[in-house]
């Protein structure tokens, strides 16, 4: 999960609450869905990006908000960011853990292929090896 010291810096968040509140209600909440996914190690990223959708939609939180999945493919791991508001009804935690996923990589853009046969596009931010 995210520490607060690495979220603070987003802006992301409604006005309607302080910035220290809702990190705990994302922090919250992420540890809620790890519990109920049965505690899958490795799903840090995908559990706060859920979390923070849920707590964000409930108060109103920007529609042009960035999140970003991290997958890994033959020990490097990749990051990619993408819109939220164009994601085509992508939810975080579509992939379980280890599950195949197919990508395909354009410049700086990583394209994974959803079971649905739709794509999430995602600008490459990250690639560690």
């Amino acid at each position: 999960m995210k520490s607060d010291s690495e979220y603070a810096g987003q802006g992301n968040f409604p006005t309607s609450i302080s910035g220290r509140s809702i990190r705990e209600a994302i922090r919250q909440r992420a540890g809620e869905i790890y519990e109920k996914s049965g505690r899958v190690a490795g799903r840090d990223e995908e559990n706060w990006a859920r979390a923070e959708a849920e707590i964000l939609s409930e108060h109103g939180g920007p529609a042009d908000r960035k999140a970003t999945i991290v997958i890994a493919i033959d020990g490097v791991q990749f990051a990619g960011e993408y819109s939220v508001a164009v994601a085509d009804g992508y939810t975080p935690g579509e992939w379980r853990a280890g599950a195949p996923v197919p990508v395909r990589f354009e410049g700086e853009r990583m394209f994974l292929r959803r079971r649905n046969g739709k794509e999430l596009e995602t600008r490459l931010v990250i690639k560690v090896s």
